[in-house]
Order: structure tokens, then sequence, then C-alpha cells
């Protein structure tokens, strides 16, 4: 964000004269007198930030109170005509002949003419703000492609309602001609002083802003000790600057400071508007992606957060665009305010190439989902949701969807936090920890060398700290008697009120057959999926390894349920009778709560089957759901034009297996050309001494464009 609020020089670089003049606008727009307290950043129930720009879906000007017309009016004028011009504009039949909008219409039309993505038709953009009399221009739009000359024929003589609507427009545009303006005699030092004093308040919201700070204080009156930061920054402010404080603060008329809580409102909104006006512009008619993410705020209303992201020059942008609020998170729902949003900001869902969102239903719902529903109408959008993130969420998914496994990661959470419930409790595990690794080394049941019988805690399991559960299994496999040993002191500690009785319930949980069999197969399968984990974590992310590890995350896996029960077995009756656990005659018959004498099985067929099996099926679904052939096909593709190690990773069919993916941007002549234009491609990258060292495709997109061979 710093780069839109840097300044060149003091009070004269081009973005502080555009925040000046936008909120000098809206004060002259409001009232005459300039008072400062009226607040246009939203007026009444209309929210000037997000009227949509699409003259389609406009609400007609004389619909809003008259108070706030002009409002309206400035915001539009500010934006300008909506011109889409890499819209796929569709095609309609009239008599024999497809027919559709031509841009090339708009250099005819440039300063009035727009086009409308959700009709299909034309409106007038002079006549939408100042004509009262309305037409086909204005209220349904023109969409005749086969009759171009009624657009001209809508202009018509100098007295038409059209060029009456214009007149209006030039005479509001240019308010300083105006009648109203010249009611407004101020003198030059008046304009002098204010001008010192807005630079003054501008000065101080921008760095607030920019480091990320409260604006208010508690207490505001004038014998308050702290008065909050924005004016104890500008008190400061005229401190150390004499122009400033000889019109600012105690010296600047009564009602005329500049500093009520809505004027830093309204230079808040300004600088916002200015901002996102930047990065709009900055993207244009490029490719780019969003991300997206739904939360409820402090008052519990549901929104909806957009961040896009974007190439230029061959560096990868990210730019938060706003906070949209949204009446539900269906996913209908969020798909009308992406709309809304696009309309807003004359973005076109044609040069939309990805969506990244949360793995929640209602975002990557395969037929009703707001990922289905944004390809629906454009197949090139793919959806990529963070790899990491869909690895834990493949292996929370089994923890809450399997009743046994998610019974045993609650009696984790009781241990972790009986344990280390306070200070005492965790000093009195390390302190028996110490003990009995001393007692093993005296009897050379373990050896002892730098970096070994460390010090560990356990830790507490979170859903979204990756390898937590991981961690936390292994630390209690390592210090499970030192574990026992202490729930058990705790158990039978008169003082210990309130936990004694969690603790005898978890003491006999954890001396059970089933806790010892789920500790170790939820250790052993965390275990086979937490390289990967990490691998996916790394900033200097390998896709084509990561990739080869989801591969083979899947086959041990595979080859665990297959081949491993025998070997598994084994290590829990051994892990049993080394901690005095009882393991229960498999052919006897397993009884639990609630189950008829008709539906009892074996204990074996408990735990290979209902166990064993069933839980490693699930993490296989997940994994097969989570991490789907196109996506991983896709980055596959994707980092075969990595030019790492002298473009070792290039594969010309793999490349042009991804121009396959993008149908509207790659059809079969362009890839039968790609296909030649590609050997001399890489026959250029290796032999030319620029290109070496270079780590990632980043690297490489912004060395072709210093070299300018993004073009050829």
């Amino acid at each position: 964000m710093d780069k839109y609020f840097k300044r060149k020089s003091t009070h004269s670089c081009d973005d502080q004269n555009i925040i000046e003049r936008n909120v000098r606008e809206k004060r002259d727009q409001n009232n005459v007198d300039v008072d400062i307290d009226v607040d246009v950043g939203d007026v009444g129930d209309v929210d000037v930030a997000q009227l949509p720009l699409d003259p389609g879906l406009r609400v007609p000007i004389q619909n809003y109170d008259v108070n706030v017309q002009d409002v309206i009016r400035t915001a539009y004028m500010q934006r300008g005509p909506c011109q889409p011009r890499s819209h796929a504009f569709p095609s309609t039949r009239m008599g024999n002949k497809d027919r559709r909008f031509c841009v090339s219409w708009y250099n005819e039309h440039p300063t009035w003419l727009e086009y409308s993505i959700a009709k299909d038709a034309v409106f007038c953009f002079y006549c939408y703000l100042f004509s009262l009399s309305g037409g086909s221009f204005v209220k349904e739009g023109f969409s005749n492609w086969k009759k171009k000359e009624y657009i001209r024929k809508h202009v018509g003589a100098s007295s038409s309602a059209h060029n009456q609507a214009r007149v209006k427009y030039e005479l509001f545009k240019n308010q300083k001609q105006s009648s109203r303006t010249c009611l407004v005699k101020q003198s030059h030092q008046a304009r002098t002083d204010f001008q010192i004093r807005l630079n003054a308040s501008i000065d101080c919201v921008r760095f607030l802003l920019r480091q990320g700070m409260a604006f208010r204080g508690y207490d505001e009156s004038e014998d308050s000790n702290n008065q909050g930061n924005f004016l104890k920054l500008l008190h400061w402010l005229c401190d150390h600057n004499a122009e400033i404080k000889a019109v600012a603060l105690l010296n600047a008329p009564e009602n005329f400071k500049l500093t009520s809580p809505r004027v830093q409102k309204d230079i808040v909104s300004a600088i916002a508007s200015e901002c996102l006006h930047v990065i709009i512009k900055d993207v244009r008619d490029s490719f780019f992606s969003i991300l997206v993410d739904e939360s409820r705020d402090i008052s519990m209303k549901e929104q909806m957060s957009v961040i896009i992201r974007y190439v230029k020059n061959g560096c990868v942008l990210e730019h938060f665009i706003g906070v949209i609020h949204v009446l539900s998170i269906t996913a209908a729902s969020l798909k009308v305010a992406i709309d809304q949003l696009f309309s807003t900001h004359n973005l076109s869902i044609s040069n939309l190439r990805g969506q990244g969102y949360n793995g929640a239903s209602n975002m990557r719902g395969e037929y009703n989902g707001l990922k289905a529903l944004i390809l629906k109408e454009n197949p090139s959008a793919y959806y990529i949701h963070c790899f990491a993130h869909q690895l834990q969420l493949a292996l929370v998914v089994v923890a809450q969807k399997h009743p046994n496994i998610e019974t045993f990661f609650t009696i984790v959470h009781k241990l972790v936090n009986i344990v280390g419930g306070s200070a005492k409790r965790n000093d009195l595990i390390q302190e028996n920890q110490r003990l009995k690794i001393l007692e093993s080394l005296s009897i050379s049941e373990i050896s002892s060398r730098w970096g070994l019988n460390q010090e560990i805690t356990l830790q507490r399991p979170g859903d979204t700290r990756w390898g937590s559960h991981y961690s936390c299994l292994i630390n209690l496999i390592v210090m499970f008697p030192t574990i026992v040993d202490v729930i058990e002191m705790i158990a039978t500690d008169t003082t210990s009120t309130g936990t004694r009785g969690d603790a005898c319930i978890s003491l006999e949980l954890m001396l059970r057959f089933e806790f010892a069999f789920n500790l170790h197969l939820m250790k052993i399968i965390l275990g086979i999926s937490n390289e990967l984990s990490r691998v996916l974590q790394r900033k200097d992310q390998d896709i084509v390894n990561a990739m080869r590890l989801v591969q083979i995350c899947k086959a041990q896996l595979q080859a665990m349920r297959d081949d491993g029960w025998d070997s598994f077995f084994e290590l829990v009756c051994s892990f049993c009778e080394t901690h005095s656990i009882n393991v229960p005659n498999m052919n006897d018959m397993f009884i639990t709560l609630g189950r008829s004498q008709r539906e009892t099985v074996t204990n074996l067929h408990h735990f290979r089957v209902e166990m064993f099996y069933a839980v490693i099926d699930m993490q296989l679904q997940e994994l097969n759901d989570r991490f789907s052939e196109i996506n991983n096909d896709l980055l596959l593709c994707v980092a075969c034009l990595s030019p790492n190690d002298s473009f070792t990773a290039f594969d010309k069919t793999k490349v042009l297996r991804l121009c396959q993916y993008y149908p509207v941007d790659f059809d079969a002549v362009d890839i039968l050309k790609l296909e030649d234009q590609l050997d001399t491609y890489i026959l250029d990258m290796r032999t030319f001494g620029e290109f070496e060292g270079l780590q990632g495709i980043s690297d490489l997109a912004q060395k072709l464009v210093a070299k300018n061979k993004h073009k050829m």
C-alpha cells in the first residue's frame, strides 16, 4: 500500500493533489458553505463506493433522494462511461447474420456511449445523469446492432434531449463557472489557510493508515491527557511547523478545524478510493485471479473479502480491493456479490484465470459451489486451493468423520489440558521425565550423545497449525509412562479439586487397548503425510517434488492397507506389553454401547476392518478428492517453465498441454505455431547468459520483461 501513499515532495505530488481534490469536491457538492461535517462516503442508505458501474444495473437518478442526486452524479462522472473493451461480446442472430456490438463504436462516441454486459445493450451516459425524458438509451438500452445509425440519430439536433443533457453535464462538471460556485466568496488567504489545514489532516491520516494505527481516543476533550493518535499527531505537527500552527487547531475557525471524525472518515474514504482506482487501472485489461474468503464482523454481519492477483512487468502482485457485505454465504449469494464488484470496477469475468477460496462446500462444491458457478461462465478460471491447507483439511476430516478417531483426539485434548493446565503440573511432568531418562541411562536402555534426550512437552494440537497433531502424538508415545504417572498422581491428590474426576477418567481410557491402537494408527498416518506437509509449507516450494510426494503419500497408505496389518498389530501389542496394557483376545466378540446382539463382530473384525481399513480408506478418499488430477496436471505443466538449473525442467509436451487448458486463449492454429516457437525459445534461453542462475518462474518473467523478450 506504501506505493500509493508515497509522496515525491511535500504538498506537491500528484496523489496529494488528487486526495485534496476528492475531499474538496465532496464538500463543494454537498454544501455551498463548505460544511466540513458532511459525510458523503455513505449518504443515507447509498454507499457511493458500491454503485454499480454496469449501466444495465443502475438505479435511475430520479429514484434517489433529491439531496444525494448530485453526489451520485459526481461519483459516476469520476468513473466515466462504462466501456469494457476486452469483453467477449455475444452475437445475436438478426435476419440471416450474427451481429454484435463493436468496440470501435466507443471511438466514435468516446464521452457518452456505454455498454452493459448484463443486458448486452448500449446506453447513454449523458442522458442517464441529466435527462428527464428517459428513452431507450436510458431505460432498457439499445441492442439492435443491425441499425447502427440509430446511435447517431440519438444524438440528434442541438435542441435534442441528448444535447440538452450534454450541456447540463458540462456545466455540472465545470463547477467554477457555475452560479453556485460564484456564491461562495472566499479570499485568497482563506483558501490558502484551508489548504494548509487540509494538507496537515491528510498527512496525519496517511501516517496512521500506513502504520495501521487507531485514530480515535477514549477522551478527545481539550483537557484530556490523551486525545487519541490523530489529534496528538496533529498537535505534534503544529509544534514542529510554524506555518501549520498559525492556521490549525486553536487558530482555526471553530467550525472549520478539519479534525472531526467525519472529516477523518472522508479523507480515509478518498485515499481508499484513489488507491483502488490505481489498482484497477493497473490491472486494465490484463488477466487476473481472485482470492475470496467470507467472515463475520463484530456486529455479526456476513462479509466477503476480495483480493485480486495479477502480473505486471513480470511481477506477481496481490492487492486487497474491498470487503463486501452479503446477506448470506451461499454460493449463489457470493456469486452475485462478485458480479456486482466486477461491474462496479469495470472488470470482465472473461479475463478471470484463477479462483482461490477455502475448502468449504459452498466454495469448492463440484456442482453448486462458487467455483462451479464461475467455471460455467468462464471454463478457464481454474480453482486452486492452497495445497498445504488442503492436506491439513484432509487430515482433520478423518478426525471429524470417524467417531472412534474423533473420540481419540478428544481424549488427547483432555490429556494435554490436564497435564499442561498449570505451571506446577508442567514442572512435575518435566521432573518425572528427567528421572526416567536418568534411570534408563543407568541401565543402558538408551544411549547418551550430543542432541539426544532433550526436554520435550506435550504440544497442543490445533486444526490450523499444520503438523501439531503429529508432534503431539510423537511426544505422547515417548512420554507415555511419565504422563500415566503424573495423571495418577493428580487423580489421587486431595488438593487437585476439580480435576481429579477428569484425571481418573483419562487414566482409565489411556490404559485401554483401543487408545494404544488409535494412537499408533494416527501416528503412522500423520507421519506418512508429515513430510509432504513440510514441503508444501516451504516458501521456495518445489511443485514437481510436492506432486510426487502426493503420489508417494497415496502409495504408502495403499501399501499399508494391503500388507501392513500384521506388522502394525505386532507394534501395538509390543507397546501394550511394555506399559502393562491388557490386549483383548481377537477372537472374542467386540461389545460396544448401543450395538444389538445380532450386529456384534469379533475384536479382529472391529480393529482390522472397522478401524484400520476404514480410517486408511477415508484418508485416501480425502487425498483423492482434494488433490484432483486436473489441478495436479495444471501445476506440473506450469512447473516445466521453471528456469532452475538451466531450464532442466522444460518439457515441450507439457507446455502444449498447458495451452490446451485455455482454449479461449490458444486455438488449434496458435498451438501449432507455438510448437515451432518453443524450440526457438528454449534454445534462446539456454544460450543467453543473462538467463543463467534464475530461480523460479517469477524471476524468469521479470527477466523476460527487462530484456523485452516477452514481446517476441
